[in-house]
């Protein structure tokens, strides 16, 4: 038998190797799952793997790779991110020899020719849009992590690959565990033809769900002798009423002074009193009871660099002499290249001291090299203790024994929201080392707020499912134009998973538009109108009825309005109340006499803090409060007032009382506006005229026959309401697409060539087919409108740097005005670009087309300066455009660079200007210096 290279022979197909000379090479024994894909993937089948992180997908990915090594042709292994493409590089380099493995990421071009080529899910786009000659030859390409394509940013990217590459590639796709495989599958299917779908929910190493009280562990569930789940754990649920008693208790004995508002109750019933476990308590714990290492799951990169500071301060320390030793050759061998200067700018010190005792902190806000050196340690067994953000769940071969959650809300940009069951579990299926752990732990530290049974909820659930994110951009649709034209193009949009699940959406409300028709047929007939037969008009009732209709909406919307002013007069005199004002309040329980004793903070919510006759003590809102009313006196009050004490509250009812005694109060119920009768609507009038003089309206048993009408009327708008989700659902990529045309058309990146020649792309058309930005039409209307010529090479990395920079925070774009910018060309330059982003987006809401994300200049000082000098302490200061002493974290300022770096790229090679390219060459070398350059991956 011939052999195939991986074997040491030479690369020729043999038809003898597969599958069993495959599981030759391994140290393990296949499971079922991945021995069901395989033999599929052998069969020439594309396949789609669904299993549980940690559960060994990746052995599928590999065996396309000893598949198209054997055949001597060639495997391409996408992933969703950088630092997946080099962990997966250097596995495969470990197996098949670095000579046969290339990586290609946009950073890094290692060995692009090679049979098997690692590579981040936007660099084959491109490829494929390129036409790329490394695409011959190519027979397998491994998706990894591909429900990524949920990802609302980069999800299309997916999609887009799925449905480009030629039919006799065979997709293997790797998927975390989703609900809806089958339909994912069912669209793979459609568009790449026999696609075996394997779905696995079994972990192979089992998860036990644990919260901790205090410093206790409890079991979440109760189990019976065979192992079975049942309800939670009565030992957990009996502890926790121990506590909540005891806390409530404590929380009645009296407050030393100095205190402030600590013993205020919580939300949910929780009091003040409690007091979390200390992160070094957390982390002794599990020690104690074996459950390390661990990751610790933090929703903040601030929280988690302050967990480990948490630690140092304590006398903790999770490794021996020998381990501290490895571990410091570890961080020499990786962080040797970086300059002296700079590591005391970076925490250098500190975090060394955290490794060296088995702690860290893992985030994007952390330099690379930092980063990488932390998942080596741990993944050697040597950093026990891991504080990490959301990201890590993300792919990042990383697993631990235990998961520890601190708490199961997390900010998504704009608002604190719960943990979805999916996170939960994306989250915790990180415990649990294959090979290594008998079990795996989840932990989920209890406070008052928590009770048992949501955790349970969560850790039940299993619904996680895919939506797709796919939306035509104008880099996309100008390279559909240029490679296949608008019909065939529809068709490809036609096909895609977000088409797909549309489309699924729509049958069915199709079948309960067919529903509705046959209902309106039957009402029809109770009228003695056959709805179907031409031209027969419409029963005389039925106008009455929609003339009725059409005078409720009038009454409603009338009704809506005048309840809009009295909230917003009511709204205005609560703002206006200030401490001591005496007031009425006439709605609600807490009806009478009331002072304000905190005046309201919130201008939109107003809700002052009062104090009434009856002792009650609380906020009161605009729906307790009358429309326009003034205050009716004002008293004094203590400079301090202890409103949650009884006694306070008795003697300052007592006191409003009597300094009310004298004063006029206001009796009844008056209109809560304190205004007139609003004015008569002349429209309303005329209605109500029109429907007296109908015949409707004389009609003999009318109200029983407007019933039947208000029925068929009902059942109509349903009906509308129906048929128009389906319009918004049918062909939407389609229409999204035409009206991209219609602006790019416009704008002269596409013409109309005539005749049966469809539109074609302009020579400026084809230079934004070259740029793959969140800003592609942007940046492209910047170079052939030639806004960048003449800018140096650092000037023109600030500029750009704005194509590709997002505050964080959620406060939106950093405004041009608040920086600081280095030179009176780079003004120049953004403030024309921001002039030209303008028009863009004024064409985007004339088209109808959602608006591209708007310029960003926060972070332009910054890139210039360390351009410019390489001096990372300046550059970190120049981050700064708040002014409040918060730059950029390193590990941001270096991510932000390689985004400039990647558009600079772009420009050098798109950019019809010969000097902007120069500019644009001579830019990247300035930028890819230092720590932007140190461990690039």
């Amino acid at each position: 038998m011939t052999t195939s290279p991986e074997f040491g022979g030479q690369e020729r197909s043999d038809p003898g190797v597969g599958l069993a000379r495959f599981v030759e090479l391994l140290t393990f024994r296949l499971d079922p799952f991945q021995l069901e894909a395989c033999e599929a993937l052998e069969r020439g089948h594309g396949v789609l793997v669904c299993a549980p992180t940690g559960a060994g997908k990746t052995v599928v990915g590999e065996f396309a790779v000893h598949l198209a090594l054997a055949a001597g042709r060639k495997c391409f292994y996408t992933t969703p991110i950088k630092a997946l493409s080099n962990q997966k590089h250097a596995d495969l380099v470990r197996r098949y020899g670095a000579e046969r493995i290339g990586l290609l990421t946009g950073d890094q071009s290692i060995n692009g020719d090679a049979p098997v080529v690692v590579m981040t899910t936007e660099v084959l786009r491109n490829m494929l849009y390129a036409g790329s000659d490394a695409l011959h030859g190519l027979s397998y390409v491994v998706m990894d992590e591909v429900h990524f394509l949920a990802d609302r940013m980069r999800g299309a990217v997916w999609e887009e690959v799925i449905l480009h590459l030629p039919d006799d590639v065979r997709l293997v796709s790797l998927s975390a565990t989703v609900s809806n495989a089958e339909e994912f599958g069912g669209w793979m299917q459609t568009v790449r033809g026999d696609t075996t779908v394997v779905v696995d929910e079994h972990r192979p190493v089992p998860l036990w769900q644990h919260m901790l009280v205090g410093k206790r562990l409890f079991d979440l569930f109760d189990y019976d002798s065979q192992g079975r789940q049942h309800l939670v754990d009565p030992d957990l649920t009996r502890h926790i009423a121990h506590r909540r008693e005891a806390d409530r208790l404590a929380d009645g004995q009296p407050r030393h002074r100095g205190r402030g508002r600590s013993d205020e109750r919580r939300p949910g019933g929780g009091p003040g009193l409690h007091r979390p476990p200390s992160r070094p308590d957390v982390i002794a714990t599990l020690d104690r009871e074996g459950l390390l290492p661990a990751i610790t799951f933090i929703f903040s990169r601030a929280g988690c660099d302050g967990a480990v500071k948490q630690c140092l301060r304590s006398p903790l320390r999770l490794t021996n002499d020998e381990e501290r030793a490895r571990i410091a050759e570890v961080i020499d061998r990786r962080c040797g290249d970086l300059a002296d200067a700079d590591l005391a700018v970076l925490d250098y010190y500190e975090w060394r001291e955290g490794l060296l005792r088995g702690l860290a902190a893992h985030h994007a806000g952390m330099l690379p090299v930092f980063r990488h050196t932390v998942e080596e340690l741990f993944t050697a067994g040597l950093v026990k203790a891991v504080f990490a953000t959301e990201t890590l769940a993300l792919g990042i071969n990383m697993p631990a024994r235990t998961v520890v959650l601190e708490k199961l809300v997390k900010f998504n940009g704009e608002q604190h929201m719960p943990l979805t069951p999916g996170e939960y579990t994306q989250l915790t299926g990180r415990a649990g080392r294959r090979g290594i752990d008998v079990e795996g732990h989840a932990v989920v530290v209890w406070h008052p707020d928590l009770e048992p049974a949501e955790v349970a909820g969560l850790a039940s659930t299993r619904t996680f499912p895919l939506k797709s994110s796919f939306a035509p951009s104008y880099n996309m649709t100008i390279n559909l134009v240029n490679q296949m034209g608008p019909e065939q193009a529809h068709r490809l949009l036609e096909r895609s998973f977000a088409q797909y699940q549309a489309d699924r959406s729509v049958v069915g409300l199709v079948r309960g538009i067919e529903r509705g028709e046959k209902m309106l047929d039957e009402i029809a007939a109770e009228m003695g109108w056959d709805r179907r037969a031409e031209p027969v008009p419409e029963p005389a009732i039925l106008d009455y009825v929609r003339l009725r209709a059409k005078i409720s909406e009038r009454e409603r919307a009338q009704s809506r309005a005048s309840r809009l002013q009295r909230r917003q007069a009511a709204s205005d005199a609560l703002s206006s109340l200030r401490r001591g004002d005496i007031i009425t309040i006439t709605q609600g329980r807490h009806g009478g006499l009331a002072v304000v004793l905190e005046a309201a903070n919130d201008g939109d919510d107003p809700r002052p803090l009062v104090l009434t006759e009856n002792r009650w003590a609380g906020r009161i809102s605009s729906a307790d409060y009358p429309g326009a009313a003034a205050p009716i006196g004002s008293m004094s009050l203590p400079k301090r007032v202890e409103h949650r004490q009884p006694r306070v509250r008795r003697d300052l009812a007592s006191a409003l009382r009597s300094a009310a005694a004298g004063l006029v109060v206001p009796s009844g119920r008056k209109r809560r506006d304190g205004g007139d009768e609003p004015g008569i609507d002349p429209e309303l009038t005329s209605l109500r005229d029109e429907m007296r003089r109908h015949p409707g309206h004389r009609a003999a048993d009318r109200e029983a026959k407007v019933r039947v009408g208000e029925r068929y009327l009902r059942v109509e708008r349903d009906n509308e309401a129906i048929r128009k989700k389906v319009g918004a659902a049918t062909n939407s990529l389609a229409r999204t697409f035409d009206r991209i045309v219609g602006l790019l058309t416009e704008r002269g990146f596409i013409e109309d060539s005539g005749g049966d020649g469809g539109p074609r792309v302009t020579p400026d058309g084809r230079l934004l087919a070259r740029i793959y930005s969140e800003c592609d039409l942007l940046v492209a209307e910047c170079l052939r409108n030639g806004i960048w010529k003449g800018l140096q090479p650092a000037e023109l990395a600030a500029v750009l740097s704005a194509m590709v920079f997002e505050s964080r925070g959620g406060d939106g774009p950093t405004p041009l005005h608040a920086v600081d910018m280095p030179t009176a060309g780079v003004r120049r330059a953004l403030a024309e670009t921001r002039r030209l982003a303008g028009q863009l987006r004024a064409d985007e809401n004339r088209h109808r087309i959602s608006p591209s994300r708007e310029p960003d200049e926060g972070f332009g000082a910054a890139v210039y300066r360390w351009a410019t000098t390489g001096d990372l302490a300046a550059a970190l200061a120049a981050s700064d455009v708040a002014g409040n002493g918060t730059p950029l974290p390193a590990g941001d300022f270096v991510r932000w660079c390689r985004q400039v770096l990647d558009l600079l790229d772009q420009v050098r090679n798109a950019g019809p200007d010969p000097a902007l390219r120069s500019a644009a060459k001579r830019a990247i070398d300035d930028v890819r210096r230092g720590v932007v350059a140190v461990d690039s991956g």
